[in-house]
């Protein structure tokens, strides 16, 4: 994977090609001290935040402000304030019906949506957007490391940051479908929602595979600026199929139900389609969940707890164990 494959995944190169099959968007360039913001590791305060929480218990006539020190000289955080940013955020939110998914060049922060007070990516407000990208793991690697899995030692592509607001829809994970194109044939075609059993796909997926390869061939192949690429896209209700996103081809994106070994090298690529699948010679692969036993955790509920959490809960890190242990005993002989 190359650095310039990356580069022509950013959503500004390819929305302008390919906006009339896919959903209404607004892109605003992200400007310098708002990223600043956003990699700062400091305390989470969210900025553009129209109603402040109140910090006062609330129950009784002494109710008294919340502490978090014992310092007396600690002053409270204050959020950076944007008003000319947060302006045009909440006008461009509004010329999209008032709700909106927000993501970067590349990536949502779909790792942080649990955090959101509707446990959605469903924002209203800059602040919204704010506490969601603050929170992700996935957008910090889109600010610092975009290319990080690039073989090639080319200098970095000039980038400019944007801010990429797209009309809220209520999508079904099990009508999303993430298509793998190499040489500019579409390969394979995987069930998005990976770890759910979707009765209508196992029923359907004959229907399915072909309208992707339908939608591939009219709107996509030989339109897209390189040979190599992955793309997912959404079926509607009707059948209608819609573009989502583009990703690199290579193991930055998430090759769900494939090995990134089977997609490079076309091993097992064959002999997955049923008779009737098997009339076209480049007819993609499509995998599915075919049975509920093989149903798993969603790959995001990790970024709920911090990693060390996970290692001491699961034991899997014997010496954090132990470290936890000692620090308990030490509390117990000092009490």
């Amino acid at each position: 994977m190359k650095k310039e494959q990356v580069a022509h995944c950013q959503f500004s190169v390819w929305y302008p090609l390919f906006r009339a099959v896919t959903i209404r968007s607004v892109i605003l360039p992200l400007p310098e001290n708002v990223k600043e913001y956003l990699l700062d590791d400091g305390t989470l305060v969210v900025s553009g935040r129209e109603d402040p929480p109140s910090h006062a218990q609330e129950g009784g006539d002494d109710a008294e402000e919340i502490q978090w020190s014992d310092d007396e000289n600690t002053t409270t955080l204050k959020a950076p304030e944007f008003p000319e940013f947060t302006a045009k955020v909440q006008e461009a939110i509004s010329s999209l019906g008032g709700s909106v998914f927000p993501k970067l060049n590349w990536s949502a922060p779909r790792d942080a949506y649990w955090i959101a007070m509707n446990s959605s990516l469903k924002c209203k407000a800059l602040s919204d957007i704010f506490l969601l990208f603050k929170s992700s793991d996935f957008i910090t690697r889109d600010l610092t490391q975009p290319f990080i899995h690039c073989t090639d030692d080319s200098p970095d592509p000039s980038l400019v940051y944007e801010l990429v607001l797209r009309k809220w829809c209520e999508l079904i994970p099990g009508a999303e479908f993430r298509c793998f194109v190499k040489e500019n044939k579409l390969i394979g075609i995987s069930q998005r929602d990976y770890t759910q059993y979707y009765d209508h796909i196992s029923k359907q997926h004959e229907e399915i595979c072909r309208s992707i390869q339908e939608f591939f061939k009219k709107h996509i192949q030989h339109k897209f600026l390189d040979e190599d690429f992955v793309f997912d896209v959404y079926r509607d209700s009707r059948g209608k199929i819609w573009l989502i996103d583009f990703n690199p081809f290579g193991e930055v994106t998430d090759s769900l139900l494939f090995t990134w070994e089977e997609l490079t090298s076309g091993k097992n690529l064959k002999g997955d389609q049923g008779e009737g699948e098997a009339t076209e010679q480049d007819y993609p692969v499509f995998r599915c969940t075919n049975s509920q036993v093989t149903v798993q955790p969603s790959p995001y509920l990790s970024y709920r707890l911090p990693k060390d959490f996970v290692d001491l809960s699961t034991g899997e890190d014997v010496h954090k164990l132990i470290d936890f242990l000692k620090l308990k005993r030490n509390q117990q002989d000092d009490d």
